[in-house]
């Protein structure tokens, strides 16, 4: 596990929760969609980062 990739998803979801508040408050759906892909991203860099984790686990 790489903390570097785990920040990275970690700042892309604070990134997507800011992008689709916004899209909140201004209204535009845009902001909004793209937001909410962010987290999305953000969740499976964590799960991919989550099986490296168990596959490094199972091999040591």
């Amino acid at each position: 596990m790489s903390i570097e990739d785990r920040t990275k998803a970690a700042a892309k979801n604070v990134e997507g929760k800011a992008q689709e508040a916004l899209g909140n408050v201004t209204g535009d759906p845009e902001d909004k969609a793209e937001g909410k892909a962010k987290q999305a991203e953000s969740e499976v860099r964590h799960g991919i980062e989550d099986v490296k984790d168990n596959v490094k686990k199972k091999i040591d």
